[in-house]
């Protein structure tokens, strides 16, 4: 589907891209990870036809420069950075929609299950929305529309915990007949999301790796967490995932998106002194005997 044969991009004497030879299929989940600088959003603007660059760029055997408008109108992007757009919500969700002749109405009921009333902001103007309610607009404008390629860069990294999970839902339900492409500093945060792996470094491919494609993006995990003696700072930061404590605050509950389990572990590990068990399974198995699913 995507195809970059000898793909070189330079500004000034700095050269970002070097020679990429790739190929993005239907149904592949791709991380792109690397650091600062390694040439992701380059490649992906690129990509979107922002660029002109040496070697070909094509999608389905179309090139982005050239039939820009019918490729735009196939692929739903989520950019890093909200645009500092100022018109209004209703007319944004109006425009994009009609760039790809997709209903604004399903965008709006994207929006809706991320936790966002898109029609109580519609003369609101998107500039002054908060940068959850912007990632979740942006988000909702991309898949709520009939696109079979999704750009994806850092598309998460505003959400609250439950936004994440009906995120991860939403890419479930286009993950078999849509290609994905989902830019990261960390592959950490993506790496349940994704079958490949490809991570740039200095404008080159280092690594094109299959990864097993084992979690279901739909999952939730049911999580309990015992602590030696109660904190503070950890009542704050494991409150922000949604999660409950008792009256001394030793035992926590709450749930976890499946694809989020690394990141959740993470966020744990901070605090790994103070805990005492940790308890994850599945949610439809939390009847399970004791014992199962103990880290």
């Amino acid at each position: 589907m995507i195809r970059l044969e000898q793909v070189s991009k330079r500004f000034g004497r700095v050269d970002v891209l070097k020679a990429l030879d790739l190929e993005v299929e239907r149904g592949h989940r791709v991380a792109l990870v690397g650091s600062n600088g390694a040439g992701k959003t380059t490649l992906i603007r690129c990509l979107l036809g922002e660029y002109s660059c040496d070697g070909r760029v094509t999608v389905d055997g179309l090139e982005p420069r050239t039939h820009r408008t019918q490729v735009l109108s196939r692929i739903g992007f989520v950019p890093q950075l909200p645009p500092p757009l100022k018109m209004p919500v209703g007319q944004l969700l109006r425009f994009a929609a009609g760039v790809c002749d997709a209903d604004p109405r399903r965008m709006v009921a994207v929006a809706a299950r991320l936790g966002l009333d898109a029609d109580s902001f519609h003369r609101h103007p998107f500039v002054k929305l908060s940068g959850g309610q912007k990632q979740k607009l942006l988000i909702s404008i991309a898949l709520g529309r009939d696109s079979d390629l999704l750009v994806l860069d850092e598309p998460a990294a505003n959400l609250d915990p439950e936004a994440r999970h009906i995120f991860f839902q939403l890419l479930a339900e286009k993950q078999d007949s849509a290609a994905m492409l989902i830019s990261s500093h960390r592959l950490d945060e993506v790496a349940a999301l994704v079958n490949r792996v490809i991570e740039l470094d200095q404008g080159r491919v280092v690594l094109d790796d299959r990864v097993a494609d084992l979690v279901d993006l739909a999952s939730r995990l049911r999580c309990r967490v015992g602590l030696l003696r109660p904190d503070e700072a950890f009542a704050r930061a494991i409150t922000a995932w949604g999660f409950t404590g008792d009256a001394v605050r030793l035992n926590w509950e709450g749930s976890v998106a499946g694809p989020d389990r690394l990141r959740f572990l993470g966020v744990l590990s901070r605090y790994a002194a103070l805990l005492a068990q940790i308890h994850m399974e599945e949610a439809e198995t939390m009847a399970a005997p004791p014992g199962v699913g103990h880290v």
